[in-house]
């Protein structure tokens, strides 16, 4: 994590609840700009928020009073440490309850706690965010798994920049629940994890993530660790950078799976409280694992709060950022090409400020056009071929970026149909845009569509372009410097791109080099 440049500061006392759908779990730390977190108090209960969920759709009123009881411990806890702000969000169980709106409202109002129910891709980034705190991950392929619960979230990254992340229906006691509760565990097991590799396989392209390192996070992974820790005769202590492999977890369930469930309550290693939902965790992970082919997982033994932690002291520092500053920095951890790039922005400006009239485009659609043209080849980190695609996936998770949800969705279009087919309202993103944001994108993309074609063989020797509107026409013309460079391969570049914005005008576009004298 970047450190502020705040040398004066003194530490700031913060603390951070999570309310899963099994667990609650306050973290409360000291923030140095200089030394990062520093824990200072850690509290866990297990109401099981979850509990009855899966039948019912709501609540269990006796959850919820052991979840308010337990978040009341903590609130005090808090206080008492001297936490100055205290972050407080629920996950799945919560957000999926039709009664998740009144215990969110109980737990404000009589508990004074700031609780908020967070969408599962913050959820997930969270997640990731604290993983990414504690190993290196900028220079690999990684997946990190979360196991709550109610949902099962994964989050791909590429050196460090998430490209995939999922919300799925596989939490550890929604699972169990429904397919492992009064069942022989054996039986059951086959028929769940069929289940799983089912959900699995029609969540996401895996082969894109094929041998990843895979970091895990949450109750699962940490008891997991632990057994593991257990049989390999190792003292007890933290499991925090432990590495599984895949065989051991296959080994575990099996060993697990053959075990009545007061057996397993006395496994080394395993926390009481977790033996009847390990089962369904493990087998979450053992179908991960081979979906991916990965080796095994590295236990985090940080998870969601410490990500919220630190999302809130870093919150003040990435909004005040210069959005086009943090964008050129983003394009070069993406290894893009910086003097395309910028010659991608400058040619696109450009055109916008020649053409926004006629366009009728608003002067803050200027800045959109600016940050998508610096950002449209990020997603060549991924995938050369397909990097158009990637780049929206990029774009749409790199929380570097200080851009308001709207703007953000806005700019990952536009530099999604820089390339091949245009804006389609098939697509389900620019389909569910209102009718004038489906308008800016399209006209958006049709200037960036032509900047970039314009640069086609990176040679940069556009040095401005000049246009003529008529009525049924518009001329481009590109011009370089004195030497009089030959631009056939800029105009041709630019002309196979030239379809959205003549669809847009209604006009027949016309990219060519002044004629010669």
């Amino acid at each position: 994590m970047t450190v502020l440049p705040f040398p004066e500061a003194r530490p700031e006392r913060i603390a951070a609840i999570d309310v899963g759908s099994n667990s609650i779990r306050l973290l409360v730390a000291d923030w140095d700009p200089r030394g990062g977190l520093t824990v200072v108090d850690e509290v866990k209960d297990q109401p099981r928020l979850a509990q009855g969920l899966a039948a019912t759709g709501s609540l269990d009123p006796d959850a919820v009073e052991r979840a308010v009881r337990a978040l009341e411990r903590m609130g005090e806890v808090a206080r008492r440490r001297g936490a100055g702000r205290i972050e407080a969000v629920a996950t799945a169980a919560v957000r999926e309850a039709v009664n998740g709106d009144e215990f969110v409202r109980r737990v404000r109002e009589d508990l004074g706690i700031p609780l908020r129910v967070i969408d599962p891709e913050t959820e997930a980034r969270l997640s990731y965010r604290s993983v990414a705190h504690h190993f290196r991950l900028d220079d690999r392929r990684t997946v990190v798994l979360d196991i709550g619960g109610g949902s099962l979230e994964v989050v791909g990254a590429v050196r460090g920049l998430v490209e995939l992340s999922l919300s799925l229906p596989l939490g550890a006691v929604r699972l169990t629940e429904r397919h492992l509760a009064d069942r022989p565990a054996r039986q059951a097991l086959r028929r769940l994890r069929k289940r799983v590799r089912r959900t699995l396989r029609r969540a996401a392209a895996w082969r894109d993530w094929t041998g990843a390192a895979v970091f895990g996070s949450g109750g699962s992974f940490t008891n997991l660790g632990r057994i593991a820790a257990a049989r390999r005769g190792l003292p007890e202590g933290p499991v925090h950078g432990i590495t599984v492999t895949t065989a051991e977890v296959e080994h575990l369930l099996d060993w697990l799976g053959a075990m009545p469930l007061d057996e397993r309550r006395e496994v080394p290693g395993l926390n009481p409280a977790r033996a009847d939902i390990i089962l369904a965790g493990l087998a979450v992970t053992a179908e991960m694992l081979e979906r991916i082919n990965a080796p095994g997982v590295t236990v985090s033994a940080f998870g969601l709060r410490e990500g919220l932690l630190l999302e809130l002291v870093g919150a003040t520092a990435a909004q005040s950022g210069d959005p086009v500053a943090l964008a050129r920095d983003f394009a070069a951890r993406c290894t893009c090409d910086p003097a395309h790039v910028e010659q991608v922005r400058q040619l696109a400006l450009q055109l916008f400020d020649r053409l926004a009239r006629a366009l009728g485009a608003d002067p803050d659609e200027r800045r959109l056009l600016e940050l998508a043209a610096l950002l449209h080849d990020v997603g060549q980190l991924v995938s050369y071929r397909k990097r158009h695609r990637h780049s929206y996936d990029l774009i749409m998770h790199a929380d570097r970026l200080p851009l308001s949800p709207r703007d953000r969705q806005l700019v990952a279009l536009v530099a999604r149909y820089h390339r091949k087919r245009g804006p389609s309202r098939g697509d389900e993103a620019y389909g569910g845009l209102s009718r004038a944001d489906r308008a800016l994108v399209r006209r958006l993309t049709g200037l960036l569509r032509i900047a970039d074609g314009l640069d086609r063989g990176y040679t940069n020797l556009v040095d401005e372009v000049t246009t003529r509107l008529t009525a049924s026409r518009l001329r481009i013309t590109p011009a370089s410097g004195p030497m009089g460079a030959d631009l056939s391969l800029e105009c041709w570049g630019a002309q196979r791109r030239a379809g959205v914005l003549a669809r847009y005008l209604g006009r027949e576009v016309i990219v060519a080099p002044a004629a010669a004298r």
